[in-house]
């Protein structure tokens, strides 16, 4: 702060400063000089490396495009499938991941994990494009790892379903190449390839493990007024015409870089100044990131102009698949979410304006009413929302990849035991005089607390707004046949190789790289004009009051584009509505007053009565039958039944005791998950004769009191027991013929 700030800081008036005070905090014409010329010097050398560094972009584009746009990944890989020799041929490969030096070695017991990255306009790797990533997080916890990516150009008959053809071959490989392994394959599907690994686990359900769906729009139509933007753009363009005139126009061929534009366009401030702004003003240090970077982002590959359309129609703008309407070719198979048997983990972010929480988990109440629904399906779903990362971060993030998705992974096997339902996965810093802190992993807590389809529904601000985009549904089908009938013919019949090649060579994404290279002949006098400067550098100090104006301009220009975007963003939506909520226009495509139609009729109180009545046929010998692990999770489940928060400290002091006494050797993951399973539902069918089971179950008393300490031992690893939880160990050990246990129950499993 300036001297005369701080006189005007302390005193009550001007007049309290002295004159010579004012004297010496305007500088002298000497120091306003010095400080120009060092800005300016400071500036042109600021303005000459950035156009270096502009041109090194456009060469490490060009380089990469010459090598085949391989995966921007941070690790070795080797490809050990190609999906372009599979009967039905798709531009997909499986590649292992080579472990990097210093990492655990590989464990062939532990369930191997599969990345599949989005194909939305951008090449491969975004999932490993550092080493605090998913991968990075996979191959540190000792798990075999395996990446599914793509190359630049689709093959002839591509469809999205020879895609996930070739998808599940890649999971039978992987399952043939891992015998021992405890469990199924754990898929990861990042945003485009979030839907992906759902219909991939919905179509091979036997096949598939747990799925992490991070930043991956499911049900599209759904979002919050005055935001989330992006929903809008279908309808006010007419529907999913475009994409077909896109592809039409490119040969057949869509030009993904189409899609990399379009999300440039959602944030204008960044686009426009701050990306490149932040290199200028960083030039010393802020280079290599951004190169690195861009290196994926200017990475445009290609899709089939029948892959687009699905996914325009069938996505973006039909919004089917969490309606169950996605179907095969042949008419035989119907993509159904219910279908799915692992768990399914949903990450997203408030910070997200490309899948908003509600995109991403709007798709569970269109599936399911009631949580009740759920547990009947016997799905496991769980979900966990950032505050504020946006939706690259949820990839590149060291931040991220450190706390959620290592926290996440790492209680896979709780998750996977965990009982159908809904969860919202919480995670936490510890703290020194947390209980059980000896049973958390890491630096953070994580526990799953039990919800209701009405959570989910709180997150956004109503479904009436949803009626809008059904319109958009039928006038998009009334476009898209008019312009199939009466338009393609003719962009098809103008369209040839040469045409679309030059148009891709001509998209703006690509003339800002290609264009500012060593291809174009100033590049040369940039280049050594660079060079010099790098050699006798002389970067300002960041108290020159010219610098602080500059910060000031950019900060305004950030400004007044964001304001530009609201505005934009306001008028879009106004627009929207204004057309598409209109009562003659939703009459005019035939549809009637009401709300949208969803899939709710097999979800009725009927089908979930019937499903019990059928349940309990299936479970009927098992109240009264079963091994001595039946009992002791039975024991568990119904003494924590009122609690709704399911800890990781259990879950670990539990795994603990089972490997000090060999246990862990006998008994596998997946027989625990379908003991937790049984019980569970023996649990919800009928708990009085669940209860009046356990005798049966735990037949002698040693194995009684074992069983009841190590619940005891296990609830206390929390902290102190809750009292409606006491009541029911107390009703237990009734039932078992045992003497109630102490009021204050035990701190650590030592008791057990």
């Amino acid at each position: 702060m300036s001297r005369s700030a701080v006189c005007f800081v302390r005193s009550s008036s001007y007049r309290s400063c002295s004159m010579s005070d004012v004297i010496h905090a305007v500088p002298s014409p000497v120091q306003c000089a010095h400080d120009a010329i060092e800005y300016g010097i400071d500036a042109w050398q600021r303005s000459v490396l950035l156009l270096d560094v502009l041109r090194e972009r456009g060469n490490i584009y060009l380089d990469h495009a010459r090598s085949g746009q391989p995966p921007v990944l941070a690790f070795e890989y080797e490809v050990i499938m190609d999906g372009r020799a599979l009967p039905q041929p798709a531009n997909y490969a499986l590649a292992r991941i080579v472990p990097p030096d210093g990492s655990p070695e590989t464990d062939p017991k532990k369930r191997p994990f599969i990345v599949i990255d989005p194909r939305a306009g951008h090449g491969p790797g975004i999932g490993g494009f550092k080493m605090d990533s998913e991968i990075g997080i996979a191959l540190k916890q000792g798990h075999p790892c395996y990446f599914v990516f793509f190359f630049p150009h689709p093959e002839p008959s591509q469809t999205i379903e020879s895609v996930t053809r070739a998808e599940i071959a890649f999971l039978e490989c992987v399952a043939q190449r891992h015998p021992d392994a405890e469990d199924k394959p754990f898929l990861i599907g990042n945003c485009q390839g979030g839907w992906a690994a759902l219909i991939l686990a919905a179509a091979a359900p036997e096949m598939a493990g747990p799925l992490l769906l991070a930043g991956s729009p499911v049900s599209y139509w759904a979002g919050v007024a005055g935001k989330n933007p992006m929903r809008y753009t279908g309808g006010l363009l007419g529907g999913t015409w475009l994409a077909s005139f896109a592809g039409d126009c490119g040969n057949g061929t869509f030009d993904g870089a189409n899609l990399v534009n379009n999300f440039e366009q959602m944030n204008p401030s960044n686009t426009y100044w701050t990306k490149l702004y932040n290199v200028y003003a960083n030039i010393d240090t802020e280079p290599a990131r951004f190169l690195e970077f861009e290196r994926w982002w200017g990475g445009h590959f290609l899709m089939n102009k029948e892959e687009m359309e699905w996914i325009t129609q069938n996505l973006f703008v039909g919004n089917r698949l969490s309606a169950g309407e996605v179907v095969s070719a042949d008419g035989r198979t119907r993509i159904d979410l219910r279908n799915i048997r692992s768990p399914i983990v949903v990450f997203a972010s408030w910070g997200d304006n490309i899948t908003p929480p509600q995109q991403a988990l709007y798709w569970i109440p269109d599936l399911y009413d009631s949580v009740d629904a759920i547990r009947c399906n016997e799905q496991t779903i769980v979900y966990c929302l950032n505050d504020r990362i946006g939706h690259l971060g949820i990839f590149v993030s060291a931040g991220v990849a450190k706390k959620e998705h290592a926290e996440l992974i790492s209680a896979l096997d709780l998750i996977d035991v965990l009982p159908p339902g809904l969860y919202e996965a919480v995670i936490e810093d510890t703290q020194p005089d947390l209980p059980g802190l000896e049973f958390v992993a890491g630096r953070y807590l994580i526990r799953f607390e039990a919800r209701e389809i009405s959570d989910i529904l709180a997150l956004g601000d109503g479904r009436d707004g949803e009626r809008a985009f059904e319109v958009v549904k039928r006038v998009a089908e009334i476009n898209q046949g008019a312009y199939d009938k009466f338009v393609s013919p003719w962009v098809r019949a103008a369209s040839n190789p040469w045409t679309a090649a030059w148009a891709r060579l001509m998209n703006p994404a690509r003339v800002e790289r290609w264009a500012i290279s060593n291809l174009n002949p100033w590049a040369l006098p940039v280049k050594l004009t660079a060079d010099a400067v790098r050699t006798w550098r002389q970067a300002t100090s960041p108290e020159n009051p010219l610098v602080k104006g500059e910060n000031q301009v950019s900060r305004a220009i950030v400004r007044s584009l964001e304001g530009y975007q609201a505005w934009r963003d306001g008028t879009v939506e106004i627009l929207f509505r204004t057309i598409y909520e209109s009562p003659w226009l939703a009459s005019l495509v035939g549809l009637k007053e009401g709300s949208v139609q969803r899939r709710t009729n097999e979800t009725e109180s009927w089908f979930e009565e019937e499903f019990k009545r059928l349940k309990r046929l299936e479970l009927e010998t098992w109240f009264e039958n079963g091994t001595l692990l039946d009992g002791a999770m039975r024991l568990i489940i119904y003494c924590g039944r009122d609690l709704r928060v399911v800890d990781e400290r259990p879950f670990n002091a539990m795994r603990e005791l089972m490997r000090e006494s060999g246990l862990d050797a006998q008994i596998r993951l997946s027989d625990l998950k379908q003991v937790t399973k049984r019980q569970t539902f023996l649990v919800l069918l009928d708990e009085e004769r669940a209860l009046a089971g356990l005798p049966k179950l735990l037949v002698r008393e040693s194995d009684r009191r074992r069983a009841l300490d190590v619940a005891y031992a296990l609830a206390a690893t929390v902290g102190e027991i809750a009292p409606v939880e006491r009541a029911r160990f107390d009703r237990v050990a009734e039932v078992l013929g045992l003497a109630p246990r102490a009021r204050r129950a035990t701190k650590s499993t030592e008791s057990a």
